[in-house]
């Protein structure tokens, strides 16, 4: 074991990141208007970001040196993508194989740390089913063989809760949990609305935490869609994600223990978007939500350095 000098941990704010979604670029089939490329990477940097999610499938570049290229130009490296699987259904298995080599490929070319993995019901993001223990399993045993696949190119895995997946409420987390040793993709969002009090989570599985997604909820919205009276992209489109603190999720609390606990990875600023309505003109859009989030990031970061005495 060598002796050297650790290097001192960035300021919060320094990793903050933000993902395409944020800017309404998403996975899920039929969701809305994608953005210029130009026009999300440019409004990224001008609210202080310092890195970026990859976006939804061929978004971005699919080719690692024009993906570097755009990304250099744009001084926003590339931290992590979200990779949606189908981790449960063993007919699937070899088709889930070559898509997750696939992108693990492009995010290591892109110059990544993270995949990002979702457990998909289906390939087109179907409606969620409860699983069977038998499922459990196989989901178990997948989620495990990719931590190697995504070692084979540097990367590290992240599990990411997600409505409308198999790994959605708190008992689908407890149950991922116990079954597996993989690393989590901490969001916020996605674990209120699942019932896990991210709080909880925080005291329950600090040592798997890999990767962080800030997301405020609007629980009252949340519920409607949990309930099935909206879809998803419907909830989203009625604000259920809102800018930071003015949701029900305890963002200044939960950076401000993962702080404390000496937590020094990316803050991935996530606050899903749906655009219906056509491009709206520049300085508008979704930019306007982003800025009240990372004003309020800016507020926690204050707070952090006036308790702590250094630099956050």
């Amino acid at each position: 074991m060598t002796s050297a000098t650790p290097h001192p941990r960035r300021a919060m704010l320094d990793r903050l990141a933000s993902a395409p979604i944020s800017w309404g670029v998403c996975e899920v089939p039929g969701w809305g208007l994608e953005l210029p490329v130009e026009r999300v990477l440019r409004e990224m940097r001008e609210v202080g970001m310092r890195a970026t999610e990859l976006g939804s499938p061929g978004y971005f570049p699919t080719d690692s040196a024009d993906l570097r290229a755009l990304l250099a130009g744009a001084e926003l490296p590339l931290v992590a993508g979200f990779v949606g699987l189908v981790l449960h259904d063993p007919e699937q298995r070899s088709r889930m194989l070559e898509e997750a080599r696939e992108a693990a490929e492009l995010l290591a070319g892109g110059g990544a740390d993270y995949f990002v993995t979702a457990a998909l019901t289906d390939w087109d993001w179907g409606p969620r089913v409860a699983l069977d223990d038998g499922r459990w399993a196989l989901l178990a045993e997948s989620l495990e063989l990719l931590e190697g696949v995504v070692a084979e190119y540097g990367l590290e895995q992240a599990v990411h809760p997600h409505v409308g997946t198999a790994i959605e409420t708190a008992d689908d987390v407890t149950e991922v949990l116990a079954r597996t040793t993989v690393g989590w993709c901490f969001d916020t969002g996605h674990l209120l609305i699942g019932g896990y009090d991210p709080l909880a989570f925080l005291n329950d599985a600090r040592d798997r935490i890999r990767h962080v997604h800030l997301k405020d909820v609007r629980m009252a919205t949340a519920q409607r869609v949990v309930s099935g009276e909206l879809t998803l992209m419907q909830g989203v489109q009625e604000g259920m994600f809102c800018p930071m603190g003015r949701g029900d999720v305890p963002i200044a609390k939960i950076v401000t223990e993962l702080e404390n606990s000496g937590y020094d990875r990316w803050y991935v600023l996530e606050q899903d978007a749906a655009l219906t309505e056509g491009e709206p003109p520049n300085g508008s859009g979704p930019i306007l939500d982003v800025r009240q989030s990372v004003d309020h990031l800016r507020s926690v970061a204050r707070d952090l350095t006036s308790t702590q005495g250094g630099s956050s």
